[in-house]
Parts: structure tokens; C-alpha cells; sequence
């Protein structure tokens, strides 16, 4: 049970002066710093000791808004102390890491202040110093949902109140994994920004629809409208999709564990989590016995997850590997080869009445795919999970793995096959080349977004 607290919600604002002369000091070391957060030139470390002076300062005078985060901010202290004190090598922030657990604590609205030397995903690759100050985002039928069927006690959806550079970027997870430590500690908690995630949502969809000349349903117009309704679908789809990557009939923890695969593989976990928060979404709507605020939001998962997938996803990033893009790309062709979604006299239309079997219908295929490799080597799951997403999504011409298992080296090692697999497998299609032509700039204008600087 989430720990239920007495404190008053905190209220610090990104012009508190504390907190900009912590940023300053944080950004500041920031350009002293290299890749592993180390400080390696002695000339810099006068300096750096300055700018960890000022940051410990800072926390201390910040702390007392904090008092749920008071062993965690003292820690903190030390562990920046300790870093200057030992001349600036590969910080090691074990202890404070530790001793951050903010899944104990989900109560909206209540503040933390977050610095840690750590790289931010899709943003710095860099172990950097770097600030963020956010707020929990739990609505009373999130920890409804979370107290009954949908117990997820490691998730932390969040909104920014202010950052660092590391973070004016597409990142919108702080997870702990991405801390300068010495050794991997057990991981209880991930945090997702959720105002980012729906603040980026709600201007790519506003664009994508008005090029395609959609007409959307009254749901979703609605999302476009309010950013705090949109946070809070975020939230509900983040934490079935988060929970869902440890359970289901899996051949062997198939994402989580750190290991290396063809890009499509995660591909097919990352959309089977989605698609499992989908059809969660749909069965929840349709339960009379539900809360209806819950209802109510289980309808708009099913908008926003199909939106952001098929707008947002397919169009984002580079072609190289990207594992988000060819799902958004899967689930597009899904449908429009299942006759749901029509792209006639250059206007995308969506049969809604049929929406939701058709997008079931494509995660129980990944589902059988699933179980069924529990009886098969690696190599074999390889080649099915491959022929599931190529019989609907068109590869590269140049595939070896599109000519099938007789140009592939399958005698060697699995790392031999992944070689084989193209940086664009799967390229965009016509389609999509010439969405992504006219999204581009949309989609560049979402990073660094929050909930304070959406439409």
C-alpha cells in the first residue's frame, strides 16, 4: 500500500532562487565534466569544488520543503562532498540513490528535488550533473487502479517544474539505472514524465490531423483541449504498459534483461505492452461495475495510444534501429490491411466501430508469438517474430533476413544473425515518407516541451 503522508504538498517554483543557484551550479560543472562524470584536468577541479559547494548549499537550503526526501537529500550532500573530496573521479552516487524511494511516497501534487550526475535517455549520453525539480501526478482512480487489478508499486508518473540541460531535450523518463554508481543496485522505482509525454502528444496530433484532414471523434478533440485530462490518460496507459513487460506468457524475460537482439524484438515488446494496455482499456470501459472516471479514461488510452503510435512514433527519431518507430509503422499497416483505416482522395479515415478488434486482434498475434516461443531456441523465435512483423510490414529490399532462413548464418552465433539485420530493415513507407516530410518540424518543436509550454 502506497505510504499515505501527513507533510503538506511542497510548493517550490522554477524561480525559487535556491533552486536557479543549484541549476546554475549544476549546469556550470556541467562543462568541466566528460562522458563518465569524471573531472579529469586537476587545473578544473578549484572550479568544480566551487560549483559543488554552491549545489550542496542549495540542497540544504531547499531541504526543509522536502521533508519526505530528508535522508535522501543529506545523502546527497555527502555524496557530492566525497566526489571533491577524492578529486573529482567517476562519481559514485550508491548511497544517495539509495536512499531516493519515491514509490513510497505517490500523493499528487507532492514535490522532489532530483540531482544526481547521470545520463537522460534520448537526450545526453553523458554522466552529467545534472537538477530536475517535478511533482507526482496520482489521480484517485490511478491509485484505485493501481490498488486493484493493475499493482505496479515501481511506477512514478511525474510532471516538470524545472531542469537542467540534460533534460531540455525528447527524454522523459528518470529512471534510477542511468545514476554514476559503483555497483547495480536493485532498481525499485521508475519515474516517467507524463506532462511531456502528453504536451508532445497534443501538438503532434493537432498537426498530423490537420494534414491528413482527420476528423476526430469527441474524445480525442478532447485530449487536444486539456493537458491535465491527456496527463492523467498518460498515466493510466503507463502504468499497464510498465507492468506488463514482466507478465504474460514470455519466453524469457524477453526485454528486460540487457542483451542483444534484432531491433524488431523490441519492437514486438515494446507494442505488445501497448497493445495489452488497449485491450485493458477496452475491457475497463466496458465494465458497468467500474469507476466511471475510470471508464472515462479508458476510452482516451485507446485514442491516445493509437495516435501516438501511428503520429508520433512511426515518424520520430533516425532510421537506424529504431525499434518505437517500425511498432507505429506495424500498427498502421495493421489496420489499414485489416480495412480500418483508409487513406482515400488524400484524407485518412478510421472505422471506429471496428477499432478495437482489429487492434486486439494484432496483439494476440504478438501474444501467440510469445507462447509459442517458449517451446523454441532463439534462433526460431528470431525467425517468427521476423515473419510476423514482415508479413504485414514490407522490409528492405536489400534484407538478407527478408530472403529467409537459407541466406542467414545459422550456424554461427546469434550475434552473427543480428549483424545480418539492416540499420532501416524496414524503411517508411510512401505514406510516410511524406507524412514525415510535413511533421518534421512538429515533431523537432516537442523537445524540451512540458506541460507548461504545450500548444
Amino acid at each position: 500500500m502506497t505510504e499515505t503522508l501527513t507533510t503538506a504538498v511542497t510548493g517550490i517554483s522554477a524561480q525559487n532562487e535556491d533552486w536557479l543557484r543549484l541549476k546554475a551550479a549544476a549546469t556550470d560543472l556541467q562543462v568541466l565534466q566528460v562522458q563518465d562524470g569524471s573531472v579529469p584536468d586537476a587545473d578544473h577541479h578549484a572550479e568544480a569544488a566551487g560549483h559543488v559547494k554552491s549545489i550542496v548549499a542549495a540542497v540544504q537550503a531547499l531541504a526543509p520543503a522536502f521533508p519526505h526526501d530528508r535522508e535522501y537529500l543529506g545523502a546527497a550532500c555527502a555524496d557530492f562532498e566525497a566526489w571533491a573530496a577524492g578529486g573529482f573521479a567517476v562519481p559514485d552516487f550508491l548511497s544517495s540513490l539509495l536512499a531516493f524511494q519515491p514509490q513510497e511516497q505517490r500523493r499528487d501534487g507532492l514535490q522532489h528535488l532530483v540531482v544526481f550526475p547521470m545520463y537522460t535517455q534520448n537526450g545526453s549520453s553523458n554522466r552529467l550533473v545534472e537538477a530536475v525539480l517535478v511533482e507526482v501526478i496520482w489521480p484517485e482512480f490511478i491509485a484505485g487502479l493501481e490498488a486493484g487489478e493493475y499493482s505496479n508499486k515501481l511506477f512514478v508518473p511525474i510532471r516538470f517544474i524545472d531542469f537542467t540541460p540534460g533534460y531540455d531535450t525528447n527524454s522523459a523518463v528518470l529512471f534510477p539505472e542511468t545514476v554514476a554508481v559503483s555497483r547495480t543496485p536493485t532498481f525499485t522505482w521508475g519515474a516517467i514524465f507524463a506532462d511531456r509525454e502528453a504536451a508532445r502528444f497534443r501538438r503532434v496530433l493537432k498537426a498530423a490531423a490537420d494534414i491528413t484532414s482527420l476528423e476526430l471523434p469527441e474524445g480525442a478533440a478532447e485530449l487536444l483541449a486539456d493537458q491535465d485530462l491527456t496527463e492523467a490518460t498518460f498515466v493510466m496507459w503507463d502504468l499497464i504498459h510498465d507492468r506488463t513487460h514482466m507478465r504474460g506468457d514470455l519466453p524469457f524475460d524477453p526485454f528486460m534483461i540487457k542483451q542483444r537482439m534484432p531491433y524488431f524484438l523490441y519492437s514486438l515488446e515494446e507494442l505488445r505492452c501497448d497493445l495489452t494496455a488497449f485491450r485493458e482499456s477496452v475491457r475497463i470501459e466496458k465494465d458497468d461495475d467500474a469507476d466511471p472516471e475510470t471508464r472515462r479514461h479508458a476510452k482516451l488510452v485507446q485514442y491516445a495510444i493509437l495516435f501516438d503510435r501511428i503520429f508520433r512514433f512511426a515518424i520520430t527519431g533516425t532510421r537506424v534501429r529504431n525499434y518505437d518507430g517500425l511498432g507505429g509503422q506495424l500498427l498502421f499497416a495493421w489496420l489499414h490491411q485489416q480495412h480500418v483505416l483508409h487513406w482515400t482522395d488524400t484524407r485518412l479515415t478510421i472505422d471506429w466501430d471496428e477499432v478495437a478488434d482489429a487492434v486486439i486482434a494484432l496483439g494476440a498475434s504478438i501474444d501467440d508469438l510469445y507462447w509459442r516461443s517458449i517451446d523454441r531456441p532463439k534462433t526460431a523465435h528470431w525467425l517468427a517474430a521476423y515473419q510476423l512483423v514482415s508479413a504485414t510490414v514490407t522490409p528492405n529490399p536489400a534484407s538478407v533476413w527478408a530472403k529467409g532462413p537459407d541466406a542467414l548464418p545459422l550456424s554461427g552465433t546469434p550475434r552473427g544473425l543480428t549483424d545480418q539485420v539492416l540499420d532501416d530493415e524496414f524503411p517508411l513507407s510512401m505514406f510516410y515518407e511524406a507524412l514525415e516530410k510535413k511533421m518534421r518540424p512538429v515533431i523537432e518543436s516537442t523537445a524540451g516541451i512540458t506541460g507548461r509550454t504545450a500548444l
